[in-house]
């Protein structure tokens, strides 16, 4: 199990160092996720070793919430006072998002020609 959970870590560990070194936009667990999928692709035999290790880690996600929600008690006072601009703007890239979605997929269809 910890061989498993090291070749997870040195995959993000690997992006991590990826994304520093190349100043890239793109965050480095993103990266090593990307390289995880291909050595994945191309050594399918890896992923029954791995899987184990990755659903132990799944079935725990939630426990990455909790210092986001310590961060929100801690800061209640300014989410009373703030909090009527951060409801706006939550609510306001919700309908932006679904409708940029929207739009994509029916251009999308038009353009593939699906809609027929």
């Amino acid at each position: 199990m910890i061989v498993n959970i090291a070749i997870l870590l040195v995959c993000q560990l690997i992006g991590e160092v990826a994304a520093r070194a190349l100043d890239a936009p793109v965050p480095g667990p993103v990266i090593g996720l990307a390289l995880l999928l291909g050595a994945l692709v191309l050594r399918p035999a890896l992923q029954p070793r791995v899987a184990p290790a990755a659903n132990g880690l799944l079935a725990h996600l939630s426990l990455l919430f909790v210092p986001a929600g310590v961060g929100v008690v801690a800061h209640l006072d300014r989410l009373g006072s703030e909090g009527p601009a951060l409801l706006v703007a939550l609510l306001g890239s919700t309908v932006v998002t679904l409708a940029v979605t929207a739009g994509v997929f029916v251009g999308l269809r038009r353009l593939l020609g699906a809609g027929a």
